[in-house]
């Protein structure tokens, strides 16, 4: 007999009840450490103070009025977000599938309105992942999501990731734009190699394409700035954000420059719910903390404390990291048992983490832990390699 609740998801067999800061209490009373942040979205963790007040605030006001309206708290939000990157327009939405199908959307309009219909296809990377959309399935690497889905949505061509020559050689008199994720995450925390972006930048520019980073999972400081495209001596055309933005609010915010936002005048792209008070409302009280001086550096700080703690472990026990990867508290270690086990293993010492490709385990803390938080993940990551090496 089928559950009540759609069976889409392997749950783990635990039920939280209450979250304070890194922590979860489950049900029977046992306390976890969330190092996996509901996958990079808890920015600072669970019950924030702010948070909590900011929201609370607004729900005594007013939740929804649609987009038929003004709205102060998103015109506040999007301002904040375009002084603090590339950007000179925001659209907001509910999730980063829908950001980065208003970006696909995006990349094809402004061809189609700078007089070149024909450039409707789009570079997408090996190993990516963009959503669960049939739109965003096409465009992510993986087979197994788009298993009994089709016929799947055509104008993708897809390239390895990290290789400029083979990207260069894929373009096309029809290709339009270009679609890549600074740091590939469900991937398996794959960084793009030193001058990669810059040489993105440069071929679009070179060919009359748009440049399209999904920065969903490495946006809002997980990275150690504010967008991880931010590490590089380029800008794209187009940013697409969610997970962390609303620090567990869903809210997703697709970036743009004015010359790629042109491409959309009223009617052509919308929705319902997207950005309404409570999702801004949630979303300016995340930046508020994001934004303050030295949030940055010490999430630089932790992330070198986490990654220097690894290495000690692989050394201590050779025969379970492989590798460490990542950047600011957006990390993965590849281990040599399989992640899953891992994370099981990780599960009974009271810490959470996420599994992701290439047998990579997720380390995605929210931003604004102690090296309290690190020495007690640290502490349960030995335990686990011990354990498991047995």
């Amino acid at each position: 007999m089928i559950t009540p609740v759609m069976p889409t998801y392997a749950r783990a067999d635990l039920a939280f009840e209450k979250g304070e800061g890194p922590y979860l209490y489950a049900q029977d009373g046992r306390r976890f450490l969330d190092f996996g942040s509901g996958i990079a979205v808890n920015t600072l963790g669970h019950s924030h103070p702010h948070l909590v007040a900011k929201l609370t605030e607004q729900v005594g006001k007013l939740w929804h009025t649609s987009n038929l309206y003004q709205m102060p708290g998103q015109e506040k939000l999007a301002k904040r977000l375009i002084e603090n990157s590339f950007a000179d327009t925001v659209f907001f939405c509910n999730s980063g599938a829908e950001a980065n199908e208003a970006g696909i959307k995006m990349l094809r309009r402004y061809q189609y309105v700078s007089g070149h219909p024909e450039k409707n296809r789009i570079l997408v990377a090996t190993n990516a992942f963009h959503g669960r959309t049939l739109g965003t399935l096409t465009a992510g690497y993986s087979e197994k999501y788009r298993e009994g889905f089709g016929p799947m949505p055509d104008g993708f061509d897809r390239v390895a990731f990290g290789n400029l020559n083979e990207l260069r050689n894929a373009i096309t008199p029809n290709t339009g734009g270009i679609i890549l994720e600074p740091i590939q995450g469900e991937g398996g925390i794959c960084c793009a190699p030193e001058g990669y972006l810059e040489g993105v930048r440069k071929a679009a520019d070179e060919f009359g394409m748009l440049v399209m980073f999904d920065e969903v999972q490495t946006g809002i400081g997980r990275t150690g700035k504010l967008f991880a495209y931010q590490w590089s001596d380029m800008e794209p055309d187009i940013i697409s954000s969610a997970k962390g933005l609303g620090g567990g609010f869903p809210i997703g915010a697709l970036l743009a420059n004015e010359k790629a936002a042109a491409a959309f005048t009223p009617g052509m792209h919308g929705t319902t719910f997207g950005g309404n008070q409570l999702a801004t409302a949630a979303a300016n009280a995340v930046l508020d903390e994001v934004l303050k001086p030295g949030f940055m550096d010490h999430v630089l700080e932790m992330s070198r404390l986490i990654v220097d703690g690894l290495e000690v472990i692989a050394r201590k026990h050779p025969g379970f990291i492989e590798e460490v990867r990542g950047m600011g508290l957006l990390l993965g270690m590849k281990t040599k048992p399989a992640n899953v086990d891992v994370v099981a293993k990780l599960r009974e010492f009271n810490l959470l983490t996420v599994p992701a490709g290439d047998n990579v385990v997720r380390i995605i803390p929210p931003l604004n832990i102690t090296k309290t938080h690190v020495d007690e993940a640290l502490v349960a990551i030995d335990a686990a390699a011990a354990a498991l090496g047995k």
